[in-house]
């Protein structure tokens, strides 16, 4: 290189310092160290111990002298559970209400703050408290179905059964964020498509199917990747419904928050570590079967 071009490269890189001391420090070196600890145990006040692959053992078989961890798998079944039945009830709400903000209305961009609002408030320790208050024993909820149709209803949020529903719900009425993007999609979508449609006698059912859902598969497909990735690291609503035990009876255990509860509850770092790490498998497995199924199904306009 020439004296210019060092000269060049040296201050292209002196701007990324910031951005490449960050990415190292509190990045690279916080996953490489938190690898490290999924292979010993560590409790903070002592030193980490190297044990190998007993955490993960543990988590899934058992090891010599420790039984398998039930309340793992339980968790492990608890966050699949409440990712398979809320991602897709969110995106078609979402996809319902894009529609509908779509046509030619009257206070249409009204509307859609309206609707947004729910999502800017986000997985806030407030919106988690107001949920608990309206499906408690006591609750809005319950007093609403007690005054209108005299029924007996159970307490949401402390009856085993109900309370993961209720967090389902919480995540589906935050679903602005995934209906902005269907809205920006649909807009693309050219009118003279439904024009030349309805000429051919094709009705509102037929052309969603044949022009909107290819029109906005890859808007679909994004949205999947991204509210799959989000709900498996649900945390804050669990927590604060539940109190932040998981219960009743674990059955608002998430898996996110019972790697909290190891690592800052009972002191087991090296497990909590591999229980990340087994997090960040599951994840990457996960949106990369999305991504081999998406092959066939996801139109991007040019033939692929």
């Amino acid at each position: 290189m020439t004296r210019h071009g060092i000269r060049d490269a040296f201050t292209s890189y002196l701007f990324l310092l910031p951005w490449l001391i960050g990415f190292f420090a509190l990045t690279l070196y916080p996953m490489l160290y938190s690898l490290w600890l999924s292979f010993t145990q560590f409790n903070i006040l002592q030193p980490p111990k190297w044990i190998g692959l007993r955490n993960f053992a543990v988590m899934f078989a058992g090891a010599a002298d420790f039984p398998r961890d039930e309340r793992f798998l339980n968790s492990l079944w608890v966050t699949f559970r409440f990712v398979f039945l809320s991602v897709p009830l969110k995106l078609a709400f979402a996809l319902a209400v894009a529609l509908l903000m779509n046509q030619r209305l009257r206070l249409v961009p009204l509307y859609r703050t309206v609707y947004y609002i729910p999502t800017l408030l986000g997985g806030s320790v407030a919106i988690a408290v107001l949920w608990r208050q309206l499906f408690a024993a006591d609750g809005v909820v319950n007093m609403i179905l007690r005054g209108l149709f005299n029924a007996n209803p159970p307490a949401w949020i402390s009856n085993p059964k109900y309370a993961l529903y209720t967090l389902v719900l919480l995540v589906v009425w935050q679903f602005g964020s995934p209906m902005i993007i269907f809205l920006a999609g649909l807009k693309q979508i050219p009118r003279e498509y439904y024009e030349a449609a309805s000429v051919d006698g094709a009705g509102r059912f037929r052309q969603f199917l044949t022009i909107t859902l290819p029109g906005l598969s890859p808007i679909v497909f994004f949205n999947l990747v991204m509210q799959m990735i989000s709900a498996f690291q649900s945390f804050t609503q669990a927590f604060i419904v539940s109190g932040g035990s998981g219960g009743p009876l674990d059955s608002t255990m998430f898996y996110s928050l019972y790697l909290y509860l190891k690592g800052f509850a009972f002191s087991e770092m090296g497990y909590a570590a591999a229980m990340a790490w087994v997090l960040l498998l599951i994840i990457a497995g996960l949106t990369l079967a999305t991504f081999r199924v998406s092959g066939s199904l996801v139109s991007y306009g040019s033939g692929e």
